[in-house]
C-alpha cells in the first residue's frame, strides 16, 4: 500500500505544479513563477517560431523568456485535463488559453499539450510546451500587415 500513496502523492505534485505554472502565469507574476522550476530546469517548445527560443535553461534565463509575456498577452488558462502517465513524477496537461494580445487587441485563443516532469522536492525539471505559433503570431500581428514568412513574435528580452 505505501507504494500506492507515494505514488499517488507525486502525481498529486506534478499536477499541483502545473496547476500553479499555469495561475502565476496567467497573473504575470514572473517571480514567483521560477520558483516552481529547479535551477537547471529546461522549457522547451518545439514548435517555437521565429523569435522564440526551442530551449530556455536555467532559472535566469527563465524570467529573461518570460519577462515580458504578461505585458503582451491577458490570458485565463481553461478546461485544464491531466493524464495519467506510469511515471508519477510526469504529467501530461491540455488546457486552453483564452484572452487578448495587449499589443493588438486581437483575441488569443490558444490550445495546448504540456509534457511536465517534476524532481524529488516537486519542483519542475522539464517542461515540454506543446502551443501552436501560428495563433501567436495571428494575434500579435497588426491589422492590415501583409503576410510575411517570416513574421515571428517574442515575449522574452
Amino acid at each position: 500500500m505505501t507504494g500506492i500513496s507515494e505514488s499517488a502523492t507525486r502525481r498529486a505534485a506534478a499536477q499541483h505544479a502545473v496547476a500553479e505554472h499555469l495561475r502565476l502565469t496567467e497573473l504575470g507574476r514572473v517571480d514567483e513563477w521560477v520558483k516552481l522550476f529547479s535551477s537547471d530546469a529546461v522549457l522547451e517548445f518545439p514548435f517555437a517560431p521565429a523569435g522564440v527560443p526551442q530551449r530556455v535553461t536555467g532559472r535566469e534565463a527563465l524570467v529573461a523568456h518570460m519577462s515580458n509575456f504578461p505585458k503582451i498577452f491577458n490570458v485565463e488558462f481553461v478546461d485544464l485535463v491531466f493524464h495519467d502517465a506510469v511515471d508519477p513524477s510526469l504529467v501530461i496537461a491540455e488546457f486552453r488559453s483564452t484572452g487578448t494580445a495587449l499589443p493588438t487587441g486581437k483575441p488569443y485563443e490558444q490550445r495546448c499539450i504540456s509534457v511536465v516532469r517534476i524532481n524529488d522536492e516537486a519542483l519542475i525539471t522539464h517542461y515540454l510546451d506543446y502551443w501552436n505559433p501560428l495563433v501567436a503570431i495571428e494575434a500579435l500581428t497588426p491589422q492590415n500587415t501583409p503576410s510575411d514568412r517570416d513574421l515571428g513574435v517574442t515575449f522574452g528580452d
